[in-house]
């Protein structure tokens, strides 16, 4: 298995470049849509496209293509379960859901996918995934069954996080959820990112680019956007320009 995207990720973090990915799920990515979003994405590319979701009901590896073909940068899987694996991506990230105490999205979804991810050339990226109260029930929450971190309990995050380094993870994902009603606060960003010594991933609930660049000076290596760009994609070209 090959390393780079994740050699991508940690050159960047360590020269303080920060890092922008879109994630786009598939069952949301209508024709209609993706026309819209492509020519955006072209003008204004971020550095990685996200592609997954907590409930997928269609094959994606043709849309994993497009996106390769059309925009020439890495196509990372961001899977909500077993089923969400393709060998067309560029990357996996091995999600670990490290907030829960669900032992299915702990380990035992990991058990059933690992041989056929073994056996492909996909890089993979174990990833401790931290699930933070976003104001709402994200799906992630209900699917998992699992209770997200309160976001205000940043001693809480801090120890889960540093826990997930310590078992080897790669990276660390705090995640709002889809759909959050307000993104996990600058104090719990800038509270695990003191003492991690791993990238560090925050996503959920980031709606405009004020939002975007509270989260990078926090301490946020790379932010992710979706729901946004769902109903107001041409908002790419403002939070690339926060990126710079």
């Amino acid at each position: 298995m090959n390393s780079q995207v994740y050699t991508t990720i940690i050159q960047n973090t360590l020269a303080g470049k920060k890092m922008l990915a879109v994630l786009i799920d598939p069952d949301k990515c209508s024709d209609a849509h993706l026309q819209k979003l492509l020519p955006l994405l072209k003008l204004h590319t971020p550095d990685f496209i996200f592609m997954g979701g907590s409930q997928l009901k269609i094959s994606f590896s043709a849309l994993i293509q497009t996106f390769k073909t059309e925009l020439n940068i890495p196509v990372v899987l961001f899977p909500g379960d077993v089923t969400q694996f393709s060998p067309n991506a560029d990357a996996l990230l091995f999600l670990s859901l490290i907030s829960g105490r669900n032992a299915e999205y702990l380990i035992s979804q990991h058990v059933n996918a690992a041989i056929a991810i073994h056996n492909s050339e996909l890089e993979v990226i174990p990833t401790g995934y931290m699930l933070v109260d976003g104001g709402t029930k994200s799906a992630v929450e209900y699917i998992s069954n699992t209770q997200p971190i309160p976001r205000d309990k940043n001693d809480i995050a801090l120890a889960t996080a540093l826990a997930g380094e310590m078992l080897g993870m790669k990276a660390i994902y705090l995640e709002a959820g889809s759909g959050a009603q307000v993104s996990v606060s600058e104090e719990m960003i800038k509270h695990v990112k003191a003492q991690l010594s791993i990238p560090l991933i925050v996503g959920g609930g980031i709606k405009n680019s004020s939002q975007l660049q509270a989260a990078y000076q926090a301490g946020a290596d790379m932010v992710v956007i979706g729901n946004i760009l769902e109903t107001e994609p041409e908002k790419i070209e403002s939070f690339l320009l926060k990126k710079q």
